[in-house]
């Protein structure tokens, strides 16, 4: 599954899927559209405080199957130092 922020072009900071929003991402709208999809294929929309209500509506209006889940993002890499 590739998520939302993995593209190059991406901020380092993953942010909200409403368009034109530029907040930070707390939550993940999940889902997928039965029609063409899977039951094993979620789709993943990154939402701020300000939006995941209004993302969550507009794929449930369509009756998808939609979940809302905390966003964890991946942890950044870490340098490790070498042993002298």
């Amino acid at each position: 599954m590739s998520l939302p922020f993995s593209s190059p072009d991406a901020a380092e900071e993953p942010i909200c899927s409403r368009a034109g929003c530029r907040e930070p991402a707390t939550m993940q709208v999940v889902w997928r559209n039965p029609r063409i999809h899977s039951a094993d294929r979620r789709k993943i929309w990154l939402a701020c405080d300000d939006h995941v209500g209004f993302l969550r509506e507009y794929l449930a209006s369509r009756a998808f199957p939609v979940a809302v889940e905390p966003f964890l993002p991946p942890p950044a890499a870490v340098p490790t130092e070498e042993p002298e």
